[in-house]
């Protein structure tokens, strides 16, 4: 999740104006090809290495701590202040990235963006290295999954920050999972760049129709407290019942006529969480943006919106590909570090080169709602052995995520971007090679280990999986 948009405050006008406006912020986001990045976030659970349990946010072995900890690697401390107590430290910044909260702790490093993913990896693992070195004296370690293994939902902790305290109240009332979507899932996502209108619809299609492989890729949440759930992902399980309004596939994308107008159509019907202001959050959850627009907002009346309360409510929608001034894939379980550079990887060899986006286009082109549908609510529990249709022959998601690895790789290869040892971004799918290869996902291969050499017990897990 994000914290408060750093964007210029310009006030939002009144009535059509006011639309376009919001129209031309989305759009300003186009870059030319030559200046395309990648943007890489990953996030991962904590837990005290003698008990197991996840780190508060207070105290000498707490997430604050850890955060301060960090500071000595040249992080700059962002603080909140919380209620009418003194500010806290709650993220940290440093060369265009940042370190953040979710809401049970789960440490998020949102990376700069970067020209290639040999800089992704690197960027990722200095981060790893350096969060080890304060955490370890602290008796502290990391895990990536999908879903937090072992304990229940009253046995997170939650972070201090305003916009989780009201997101906290507000989501028992949309649906059954969201409180768990907050405490207990962590992901990995990329951020990539568009060239025009038309290249953002292309590529928002195929990410939308592509997404629930990525999903079976990296399905790696099969354990909920401490037993096997009946699923792979079920971080992507809990999705179905967060908030409707505001989650799941967007079939408006397909339409004729898609654009950057109608995804803010799309947004300003996404009911709000807050308005934050001097450094405080102003509970809206539920309430209209149309209605701020209008200087009618019930929690504000008389007040109207800026740039910055729209990039603040672009990040409260939570589709499975979400458009702000680039497109983000929010489909994968987290997961060990070369998977967090695997992620980017599949992504940007999809996206990137034209001849693969071509390919990939014409691999969903003719998915009809119904059959993208059905993958996206099967893949969280069947993974690679849904059946799933590859042009006219009948197969499974396995067969379709190796096609999609194999445009990937291609448009990788493409890319030509190499390292000091002359490898190129390719070496990055290594891992989803193995698995499709092995046709086998991380869930599975928990899952064994869980009946064989673990004996029924998830506790090791957390030292065999750690980073």
């Amino acid at each position: 999740m994000s914290g408060p948009s750093q964007v210029k405050d310009v006030p939002i006008e009144s009535g059509a104006a006011g639309r376009a406006q919001l129209v031309e912020y989305l759009a300003s986001g186009v870059r030319p090809r030559d200046d395309w990045k990648i943007g890489t976030e990953h996030e991962k659970f904590g837990f005290r290495t003698d008990d197991l349990r996840p780190p508060t946010f207070d105290g000498e072995r707490g997430i604050e701590a850890l955060l301060k900890g960090l500071v000595r690697f040249g992080w700059t401390p962002v603080e909140e202040r919380i209620g009418d107590g003194p500010a806290r430290v709650i993220a940290l910044t440093r060369d265009g990235a940042s370190v953040s909260l979710e809401p049970a702790g789960q440490l998020e490093l949102s990376g700069a963006p970067l020209d290639n993913l040999h800089q992704t990896c690197r960027e990722a693992a200095t981060h790893l290295r350096e969060v080890r070195s304060v955490a370890e004296p602290m008796g502290l370690g990391f895990l990536g999954m999908g879903f937090q293994p072992k304990w229940t939902r009253e046995e997170m902790p939650w972070m201090p920050k305003g916009r989780y305290a009201i997101m906290r109240r507000h989501m028992p009332t949309v649906g059954n999972l969201g409180l768990d979507m907050m405490t207990r899932t962590s992901t990995v996502q990329v951020n990539l760049d568009v060239a025009s209108e038309a290249d953002m619809v292309k590529k928002f299609r195929v990410s939308l129709a592509l997404q629930s492989v990525a999903t079976a890729l990296f399905a790696d949440s099969p354990f909920t407290e401490g037993k096997p759930n009946g699923y792979l992902s079920y971080r992507s399980h809990i999705w179905t019942d967060t908030d409707p309004h505001r989650t799941g596939l967007l079939d408006f994308v397909f339409e004729d006529g898609f654009g950057y107008e109608r995804y803010v159509d799309y947004l300003l019907d996404v009911p709000m969480y807050f308005v934050y202001r001097d450094g405080r959050y102003i509970d809206a959850a539920g309430q209209s943006f149309r209605d701020f627009l209008d200087g009618r907002l019930p929690a504000w009346p008389g007040h109207t919106p800026t740039l910055l309360d729209w990039a603040d409510h672009s990040t409260t929608a939570f589709p499975e590909v979400r458009l702000k001034k680039y497109l983000e894939m929010r489909g994968a379980d987290s997961g060990p570090w070369n998977r967090i550079c695997a992620l980017p990887a599949f992504w940007t060899g999809l996206l990137y080169d034209d001849a693969a986006l071509d390919a990939a286009w014409d691999l969903v082109r003719d998915f009809t709602r119904d059959e993208i549908h059905a993958l996206r609510d099967g893949v969280p529990r069947h993974a690679f052995k849904l059946p799933a249709r590859i042009g006219n022959t009948r197969g499974t998601v396995l067969d379709l995520a190796r096609r999609a690895l194999q445009i990937a790789a291609g448009g990788l290869a493409r890319r030509a971007r190499v390292n000091e040892n002359g490898s190129d971004e390719t070496i990055f799918l290594g891992p989803l090679m193995e698995l499709v290869e092995a046709g086998i996902t991380p869930a599975e291969r928990k899952l064994e280990l869980f009946h064989g050499a673990w004996g029924g017990n998830v506790d090791p897990v957390f030292r065999e999986f750690a980073y």
